[in-house]
């Protein structure tokens, strides 16, 4: 297959004749360090039963060649796509070109930077198969430092662990809106009913808005789906400077993504069929005063900060205070 061409697959309904029960699909951008290490993981499943489509974002390195040995080697099983004219269109239109493509009941990422654990979509499975209504199964992440020398840490993600979170519970528990930790995208099990249902990612979050990519998908689907946080750990997240997170909090773009990813939010919410649930609605503009009305959101968090302070300082800000009624 020569850079140009796109492999042209019609999505079979879950549960066809034929179809494997998982469709992994790996996003990748010149990605050639690590993306060998990720599918060996992905093809070191205990289970055999997926298909893998090695999605190439435009890689202009050995990336693609790597990609192209790997579906020569598995034929049948890994498939290799791209974008026409092997265009670069961002990690959610990548995504998108996975899912178009993809055959399976279930839907997991692996981003070329990761390493899944063996029994990663098998210990999943069990879980949706034991709870038919979910929409999204993920873990525990540890936050893999050791590979380069450091220190692993273990994070829990969301609130809760080991039971039904119906909707819209994660939305106001989670980050970008609650504290929580939110789900990494190659640690998600997915429905594609799910996935299909809520429209998939939002392809217009490209360049430095990458980094809240995974919540334009995320906050969609936990307004629709029951999700499930487990306290099991399938996923080694490699932590590294180039990843988007850092290289946007680096370059100080941080609080222009959230913003962009809160408007669009609102915007989103707006065009349901149905009304959106007044505690996000709440919570959404509880996240937007910053920058919609910095000087409320400075008087409303002082009073907070205030009660921090020492009291020898507590009463000079009194005693001032009294100084000008």
């Amino acid at each position: 297959m020569t850079p140009g061409e796109r492999e042209d697959v019609t999505a079979a309904p879950p549960g066809a004749t034929g179809a494997p029960r998982v469709s992994v699909i790996c996003i990748f951008y010149n990605g050639e360090q690590f993306l060998d290490e990720a599918i060996r993981s992905v093809m070191a499943q205990s289970t055999g039963d997926f298909e893998f489509l090695l999605c190439d974002d435009g890689s202009t390195d050995g990336s693609t060649s790597m990609a192209l040995g790997w579906q020569a080697r598995h034929p049948g099983q890994v498939r290799y796509l791209q974008h026409p004219d092997h265009a670069n269109r961002g990690m959610s239109a990548t995504r998108n070109l996975g899912l178009d493509a993809a055959r399976g009941e279930f839907i997991a990422f692996i981003d070329a930077d990761d390493v899944w654990r063996p029994e990663k979509l098998t210990e999943q499975m069990a879980i949706m198969d034991a709870h038919p209504g979910l929409g999204m199964v993920c873990g525990t992440v540890n936050y893999w430092w050791s590979w380069a020398g450091g220190e692993d840490v273990l994070v829990p993600t969301g609130h809760v662990r080991n039971r039904v979170v119906p909707p819209p519970e994660a939305s106001l528990a989670l980050y970008p809106l609650g504290t929580a930790s939110a789900p990494c995208p190659s640690d998600m099990l997915l429905r594609r009913e799910a996935v299909q249902s809520v429209g998939g990612f939002e392809a217009h979050f490209t360049g430095a808005r990458q980094m809240y990519e995974d919540q334009g998908f995320l906050g969609k689907l936990y307004l629709s789906w029951p999700v499930w946080f487990s306290d099991a750990v399938w996923l080694d997240y490699r932590q590294h400077p180039d990843s988007s997170v850092a290289s946007v909090t680096r370059a100080g773009r941080y609080h222009e993504v959230r913003q962009y990813y809160l408007d669009w939010f609102e915007r989103h919410l707006d065009s349901r069929a149905e009304p959106a649930p007044p505690a996000v609605r709440a919570a959404l503009a509880r996240a937007l005063r910053p920058y919609r009305r910095p000087v409320l959101h400075a008087l409303a968090a002082a009073p907070a900060r205030l009660t921090r302070l020492p009291r020898a300082a507590m009463r000079r800000a009194r005693a001032a205070l009294r100084g000008h009624q």
